[in-house]
């Protein structure tokens, strides 16, 4: 059996580039070089059939560590809670006021980004605090 070196992360959306640079400033990814022979991404995306521009985004770790997050446009809207969602891991090692005061530091400048706030789950027995979140096309993410 072969082991699996890389992840990709795929959201459907409705404007893949909007949504990836959202997710550019929240994990600090970047976006790719465009293909070669393309001074911009938008030079490249005027190359392709009217169908295809805008269809597709990508970012990616800049340290080559994290997974690669792909952005895909899709002519259904969300309707229903994620099956799976992003962690995004702000508080660790952190506990009790502390961790909330990251957790809601980093809860304000995501919603200056466009983010949405749920609700603050706060520690119980078997987990601490995590803040619950939408992004700017309403799929659901921690802070934790």
């Amino acid at each position: 059996m072969t082991s699996i070196k890389q992840v990709q992360i795929t959201f459907d959306c409705a404007e893949p580039e909007r949504v990836a640079r959202f997710w550019c400033e929240v994990l600090g990814y970047v976006v790719p070089p465009p293909p070669e022979g393309f001074a911009t991404w938008d030079d490249y995306d005027r190359t392709l059939p009217p169908e295809r521009r805008g269809a597709s985004f990508a970012c990616g770790d800049p340290s080559g560590v994290g997974p690669r997050l792909y952005f895909q446009r899709v002519p259904e809207g969300k309707v229903v809670k994620n099956r799976v969602h992003l962690d995004v891991r702000v508080g660790t090692g952190l506990v009790g006021e502390e961790r909330v005061a990251v957790l809601e530091a980093e809860c304000a400048r995501l919603v200056a980004l466009g983010a949405v706030r749920v609700r603050l789950l706060l520690a119980d027995d078997e987990n601490e605090s995590c803040l619950w979140m939408e992004d700017i096309e309403g799929n659901e993410f921690c802070l934790d």
